[in-house]
C-alpha cells in the first residue's frame, strides 16, 4: 500500500493501530510505515487530543483486554502442553521454563510453575548432578528404544530393553523419565466382525482348553483373522502363531475374507516350518477353518484340528493379543490409503520388528526368534 502520510491517513494508521488487535509491528509493515513513525502519530494525535478523551479511554480499555486476553490463551497452552509438569520437582518445572519460546515473560512463567526467577537463574548457573547426567543419558536411550520399538514400548518392555543394553535401571526411574517427557503410547480402535460361526461344517473339539503353553517348536499352532480400514476398503489379515514362541510363522492378506486367504497363510507356515504329524492346529469356529478344503488340507499334513468354544474370545487369546498388539502398535497409528501401504507396512512390522525385536513377558522379556534360538 502506497504511503501518502497525510493528516487523514495518519487518523486512519492511528485508528487501525488502536482498535485492530494487530500489534503495532504488524499495523506499520501493513501500512508501509516505519514502526517508529507509527508510535510517533500515536502520540502526536493523543496529545493534541484529535482523539476523544472518551474514545482514547475506550481503545484504552479494549487494547488492555486484548492483552490480558492473549495472556489467558497463552497461559491455556502451557498448562495444555507442560500441566503435568506441576506436579514434577522444581528440577522438572525449570526444565520447563528453560525450553519455553512462548511470549510469556520468565517471571510470568516462575509464578505460574510456583518457583521463583532468582530460583531459576541459580538452577541455570548450577551444573547438572550426577544424577541428572544420568538421566540424560537413560533418557536418550529410552528415545531410541521409542523409536524403534514402533512407539510400542511401555515401561516394563522399555526396562527390559535399557537393562539388556547394560543399562542398570528400575522401572519407576524409567516411568518417571517417560512420564516426564510426554513418551506414551497411544491407542483407539474401530470394531469389524470378523468370526462367521453360522455354518453347517463340523465342529472340532477344544483340545487345548486356554493351555498356549508348550515345550518345544511345531507342538501348538494357533491361527485367526483380524482387519484394517483403508480408504480402498476393508483389509483381511489371517495368522499362524507357534505357541511356543508366540512367533507368527505363517500369513496372508486379502481385501475379501474367504477361505483362501486362511489357507494361503496356513502354506506358509507348513513350508517355513515343516512340522511333524501330531502338531496342534487351533482356530475359532470360523467358516474358513471349517470348510472343507482346509480341512483336507489339515489332515494331508497329520495335524490335530482343535477349535474354540463358541462365542469365547479367550479359547484364542494368544492370537487375540498378537493382534491388540498389531493395532496398537502399528495400524492405529495412522491412516491407510490402500491395501498395498498396508501388506508392505505389515510385512515390515512381522519380519522386522516383531518376531526378531519384540520382547514378550511370557518369553521372560525375549523376542520370538531369540526365545527360539535359546531353546534350541
Amino acid at each position: 500500500m502506497a504511503a501518502t502520510h497525510g493528516d487523514e491517513f495518519k487518523r486512519d494508521a492511528v485508528r487501525i493501530a488502536l482498535t485492530s488487535g494487530l500489534t503495532r509491528r504488524q499495523v506499520a509493515s501493513d501500512l508501509g510505515v516505519g514502526l517508529s513513525t507509527l508510535g510517533k502519530w500515536i502520540r502526536a494525535i493523543s496529545d493534541e487530543a484529535k482523539v476523544p478523551d472518551r474514545d482514547a479511554d475506550l481503545l484504552r480499555e479494549n487494547e488492555r483486554l486484548r492483552k490480558e486476553n492473549r495472556i489467558l490463551r497463552e497461559e491455556r497452552e502451557v498448562f495444555k502442553k507442560g500441566g503435568s509438569v506441576l506436579r514434577g520437582s522444581k528440577a522438572v518445572r525449570f526444565q520447563f521454563i528453560a525450553s519455553y519460546r512462548g511470549s510469556l515473560s520468565r517471571s510470568h512463567l516462575c509464578r505460574m510453575m510456583g518457583v521463583t526467577d532468582r530460583g531459576l537463574r541459580a538452577w541455570l548457573r548450577r551444573p547438572p548432578s550426577i544424577r541428572q547426567r544420568r538421566d540424560m543419558v537413560i533418557l536418550a536411550h529410552i528415545r531410541e528404544q521409542h523409536r524403534l520399538s514402533l512407539g510400542s514400548y511401555g515401561r516394563p518392555r522399555m526396562t527390559e530393553e535399557l537393562n539388556e543394553l547394560g543399562l542398570r535401571v528400575g522401572q519407576r526411574r524409567v516411568g518417571r523419565l517417560m512420564r516426564q517427557n510426554g513418551i506414551r503410547i497411544i491407542r483407539s480402535r474401530k470394531f469389524k466382525r470378523t468370526t462367521d460361526s453360522d455354518h453347517a461344517f463340523n465342529i472340532a473339539p477344544n483340545l487345548l482348553q486356554q493351555d498356549f503353553s508348550a515345550s518345544a517348536p511345531n507342538q501348538k499352532w494357533a491361527g485367526d483373522i483380524t482387519y484394517i480400514w483403508t480408504r480402498e476398503g476393508w483389509v483381511y489379515l489371517a495368522v499362524i502363531i507357534d505357541l511356543f514362541s508366540r512367533r507368527v510363522i505363517g500369513w496372508a492378506i486379502s481385501n475379501r475374507m474367504k477361505q483362501d486367504l486362511a489357507i494361503r497363510a496356513l502354506n506358509m507356515a507348513v513350508a517355513l516350518r515343516r512340522p511333524p504329524p501330531g502338531c496342534i492346529h487351533h482356530t475359532d469356529r470360523g467358516a474358513q477353518y471349517c470348510a472343507h478344503d482346509y480341512q483336507k488340507l489339515l489332515r494331508k499334513n497329520g495335524f490335530k484340528v482343535s477349535m474354540s468354544g463358541k462365542g469365547n474370545c479367550y479359547d484364542n487369546s494368544a492370537v487375540e493379543s498378537f493382534f491388540k498388539s498389531l493395532k496398537a502398535e502399528l495400524v492405529w497409528r495412522r491412516e491407510w490409503h490402500t491395501r498395498r501401504d498396508v501388506e508392505i507396512a505389515l510385512f515390515e512390522y512381522i519380519n522386522g520388528f516383531y518376531n526378531p525385536r519384540r520382547k514378550h513377558s511370557a518369553l521372560g522379556w525375549k523376542s520370538p526368534v531369540a526365545f527360539e534360538q535359546r531353546a534350541a
